[in-house]
């Protein structure tokens, strides 16, 4: 089989080529967002993995793909208006609408169970942090970031690019922040694994938690992988 990845290939290279990608990294604990500018065998060694492994993986499920004419866009070649669009109305649209429906079983879960399971409290405080956070975010590149993105597109000046450089190092500051958060409770609840016995409310809260760290994943991958390198491009 024609080996399209190999060792020496960067994780973000790899999800910006074949974004299924990023479901195979997820298995393996990969970071791809924040982390994702560093070569496969690098990573692979870090988390003692089997790299010829992973690699056979990766080539096995491209090739499969590609043969069930399965087809992604490809976003290094999309305007920005269209990635940009993307990511609020995909992304931000999803944030919106889980972090308000999730805080409250979040809760839930800690006023049930917290007493006999303290983690269970810094599960609540880590949560409602991120989600006090990734709010602002979301907002700040609505409203400021992602026109002076646009603008920059227009009128690539240097007073422009300056600002430019400002807002990307600021936005990607703080995804891995929000990255680290994510880690950080995927460590506390075991891989989002609940109790034997967890309540229904329980087990949600977990699968919810798993699913918003895909997302979010996905989200801080195209900003830092794909628009931000091709803005800072530009000039």
């Amino acid at each position: 089989m024609e080996r399209t990845f190999n060792e020496t290939s960067f994780i973000s290279d790899i999800v910006t080529k074949f974004p299924k990608a990023s479901d195979l990294f997820k298995s393996y604990r990969i970071d791809f967002c924040c982390g994702g500018n560093r070569p496969l065998i690098d990573v692979a060694n870090e988390r003692n993995l089997s790299v010829e492994e992973v690699i056979t993986n990766l080539n096995t499920l491209y090739h499969k793909t590609k043969l069930l004419n399965k087809t992604e866009i490809d976003w290094k070649s999309a305007s920005y208006n269209e990635l940009i669009d993307h990511i609020v109305n995909k992304h931000h649209r999803y944030l919106n609408e889980e972090l308000p429906q999730l805080s409250p079983y979040v809760t839930k879960v800690l006023r049930v169970h917290g007493a006999g399971q303290p983690h269970l409290a810094q599960i609540h405080k880590l949560f409602h942090q991120l989600k006090t956070e990734l709010e602002q975010h979301i907002i700040k590149e609505e409203t400021e970031d992602f026109p002076l993105i646009l603008a920059f597109e227009q009128d690539p000046t240097d007073e422009n690019y300056t600002k430019l450089l400002k807002v990307v190092e600021d936005l990607e500051s703080e995804h891995s922040h929000a990255g680290d958060i994510m880690k950080e409770l995927r460590e506390i609840t075991n891989d989002f694994t609940p109790p034997q016995g967890a309540c229904g409310t329980y087990r949600l809260v977990y699968q919810r938690l798993e699913a918003l760290e895909s997302d979010l994943f996905q989200h801080i991958h195209l900003e830092n992988n794909i628009l931000f390198p091709r803005a800072v491009a530009q000039a």
